[in-house]
């Protein structure tokens, strides 16, 4: 039962639903002998139990389930020893820093130990695995965090499917970018032949000087006629150095634009197939930063260093070579000083990538500041807190302001001391150069070619000095982009995923979910839903019923147990087709900047204008839409707070019936409204709920009266299910929450009158 040590800390050997799954800690022999096997008991799973009840640290504890019992292990005695059939349930909590872990045996809790919080969700998945054996079934549940192992490595690996180290996609920048530009091929090559004859014509120059000096100037009865052509020659290659570098710049240009418009399409799709729980868990400055500022930075590389890189490498190694047949003496006195400076931008590194991602993560809080007070301004003016918000927006510019300050003081002192450090070299040259000129061992065309050819070089060097804060820039933002695109969706379309065109049953078993594995919402729900019927969630805020109309629409998947769609699990239902089925009306439903027309046909993009219309009259939408001054074509605003609220609630209404769903989903739809559009949105509801399967939530229990099925959720379990004369007579939850509302409109209407 041991685990090879160097993977000691994360062990998963499984992956998904039908194959078995391990989860462990390496339990030594001599534990192992204390657990007393019996004849057909198996470990299913091992985990540390490494803090004791009075909060001190151990290391040779460990909680073991077998498909048998439950047996706690301390510093080499086996202390508890529990039959699973004996035990009610295995409960772990999260504690301040900590966990605790409990049994419940009727009504005696027995507290085993704590943990650190690092154990928090494989101690949850222990408690889970309890059910699941109490059930009678076999396989093994294993946090989605680690899903799988890599079979080369055996690293376990985290919401993805392929391991990036053996796979070869974690390979550097370079080949990333390269990725980028493979599919501009063509436009590479013509930069690439650009830079090459912009090499071709700065290395002619000098030559040309050489001989005008030496050939003529310093050469009694030379004409001014002789002169001519060299200088014509001279003119000739630097507009061509103009023209070849205009249309280098162009194309360089234009590859940074394509780059960067292919990669925001490339983000921002990306962005909308991950799950709800990976960009609920960022915020939108952050998301936004890597569609505009991460691109825009790439552009910005490929059109001022990427077009001038390859020309100063080819021309560096070309120039660097010649100076070294000319003189090699003088070749290495010119360069004696560029080991030092690149030397110098290569330690520094490190330091000024730490500098760039420091100053991108304080960029994404300043946007997120930003927009997260632009979407409240209403609620920041009406609490009168504007002075408030705008001090903690200075404090977030304000930091982020010295980090780039920090970062721009660095460079103003880093690079002129590396072209001081060049520059000494260039006087080396001329003192030298000047002397063997003197002497004869030069001419002084030579000498002329050959200080021409070191400012070339040091030019070329300086530029490349200042390549690790470009680099480390398009480094950084590469990073922030592949944060994303190395993201495996937590939700997709399998290879085994099929179109269904729903009829409306729904039914689940034993399913469990929580948003943290450790903190389930909902546990073993059972509950089968028959086509066309009404089902109304009732219970208190927190239990759990907007959680299982996530799971319904399938934006999070069951942690244990299943979801089936007419007798199909819902996974293997191909998500477009089964999202296109299904209609949601919510408490406050999201309006896009645009007119009337385009909100409503929303769901169904192909959509008539008479079929639009006609939705709108069944929502009872038609006539104030019609009273708005461009009627449909009307322009609503962000969010659509120029409409009251029930007019976004018809438009939603009369959405959700254009797409004519087979399954439809009402979170809430007539709360916070005045008594007028209640009436008139729950009319269009009844038209909107009729031979569909319909969930609905709401507080205000009257709304629910009518619905086939109440099912009341607490405690993560559904407590109570039936109609609603059937459960106000068990007088249980339910008939609680309707007498606690009744005696509260009383009492209002008391005060009204009063």
């Amino acid at each position: 039962m041991t685990v090879n040590s160097n993977y000691r800390f994360i062990v998963c050997l499984k992956v998904w639903r039908d194959e078995k799954v391990i989860l462990q800690y390496d339990l030594s022999e001599e534990n192992e002998k204390l657990c007393g096997l019996e004849s057909g008991e198996e470990i299913y799973y091992c985990l540390p139990l490494d803090i004791d009840l009075k909060g001190d640290y151990r290391s040779n504890s460990y909680t073991v389930m077998t498909n048998r019992r439950l047996l706690i292990l301390e510093e080499g005695k086996l202390t508890y020893a529990f039959r699973l059939e004996e035990c009610d349930s295995i409960h772990s909590e999260p504690q301040i820093a900590c966990g605790i872990l409990f049994v419940q045996k009727g009504d005696e809790q027995i507290l085993l130990g704590r943990f650190t919080a690092k154990h928090l969700t494989r101690y949850s998945y222990l408690s889970r695995g309890m059910v699941i054996l109490k059930r009678g079934r076999t396989e093994r549940v294993v946090s989605h965090e680690y899903e799988k192992s890599c079979p080369k490595c055996g690293r376990g690996l985290p919401n993805t499917r392929e391991c990036p180290r053996c796979s070869g996609k974690k390979m550097g920048f370079f080949r990333d970018y390269m990725m980028l530009v493979k599919p501009h091929t063509g436009t590479m090559i013509i930069i690439l032949f650009l830079m090459f004859l912009s090499t071709l014509v700065g290395l002619m120059s000098p030559q040309v000087q050489r001989y005008l000096v030496d050939d003529l100037l310093t050469v009694e009865g030379r004409t001014y006629g002789e002169a001519l052509p060299c200088l014509i020659i001279m003119l000739v290659l630097a507009l061509g150095a103009i023209i070849i570098n205009v249309g280098k710049n162009y194309m360089c240009a234009r590859l940074g634009s394509d780059i960067s418009a292919d990669l925001r399409h490339k983000v921002f799709d990306k962005i909308q197939q991950l799950s709800l729980a990976y960009i609920n868990d960022r915020s939108p400055g952050q998301l936004m930063n890597r569609v505009v500022r991460d691109t825009r930075r790439i552009k910005d590389f490929c059109s001022e260093v990427f077009c001038n890189l390859f020309t100063v490498i080819i021309s560096f190694v070309f120039v660097l070579a010649y100076m070294l047949f000319m003189n090699w003496k003088l070749a290495l006195l010119a360069f004696v000083f560029v080991p030092v400076s690149i030397g110098l931008s290569i330690g520094f590194r490190k330091m000024i990538h730490r500098r760039f991602h420091m100053q991108g993560k304080k960029s994404d809080k300043e946007n997120s500041k930003l927009q997260d007070v632009i979407s409240g301004m209403a609620v920041v003016k009406s609490y009168g807190q504007e002075l408030r918000e705008a001090e903690q927006f200075d404090e977030t510019a304000d930091a982020y302001a010295n980090v780039q300050k920090g970062n721009e003081t660095f460079f103003a002192i880093f690079f002129p001391i590396l072209t001081f450090l060049l520059g000494m070299g260039s006087y080396l040259v001329t003192f030298f150069g000047g002397r063997a000129t003197l002497l004869g061992i030069l001419t002084p065309g030579e000498l002329l070619q050959f200080i021409t050819y070191a400012s070339m070089l040091y030019g070329y060097v300086g530029q490349l000095s200042n390549l690790p804060r470009h680099l480390m820039n398009l480094i950084t933002s590469m990073e922030r982009i592949s944060d994303i695109m190395n993201q495996e969706p937590a939700i997709f379309d399998g290879d085994e995923a099929v179109n269904l065109d729903i009829q409306g049953e729904i039914q689940f078993n034993h399913a469990s979910f929580g948003y943290k594995s450790y903190q389930p919402v909902l546990e073993d729900i059972n509950l089968t839903v028959k086509k066309g019927e009404m089902i109304g969630l009732v219970g208190a805020s927190g239990t759990g019923k907007s959680t299982m109309i996530n799971l319904i629409m399938h934006l999070y998947e069951v942690d244990d147990g299943e979801i089936l769609i007419d007798g199909v699990d819902i996974r293997k239902i191909r998500l477009e087709k089964f999202h296109s089925q299904i209609g949601v009306v919510l408490q406050e439903n999201f309006l896009f900047a645009g007119t009337i027309y385009n909100n409503i046909r929303f769901a169904k993009q192909d959509a008539t204008y008479e079929e639009v219309i006609q939705a709108a009259k069944m929502a009872n939408a038609h006539d104030f839409i019609c009273q708005t001054p461009d009627g449909y074509n009307t322009y609503v605003g962000e969010h659509g707070y120029n409409l009251s609220g029930g007019e976004r609630q018809r438009i939603a209404i009369a959405r959700a019936i254009l797409s004519n769903p087979r399954l439809l989903i009402l979170d809430e739809a007539t709360a916070s409204l005045d008594t007028e559009s209640e009436y008139l949105i729950q009319k269009a509801l009844e038209r909107l709920t009729e031979g569909r399967t319909t969930f609905a939530i709401a507080h205000r229990l009257s709304t629910l009266k009518d619905a086939d099925r109440l099912v009341v959720i607490d405690g993560h379990h559904i407590a109570e299910m039936g109609s609603h004369d059937e459960l106000m007579e068990k007088k249980g939850i339910y008939y609680g929450l309707v007498k606690a509302q009744l005696q509260m409109q009383g009492t209002q209407k008391m005060s009204q009158a009063m």
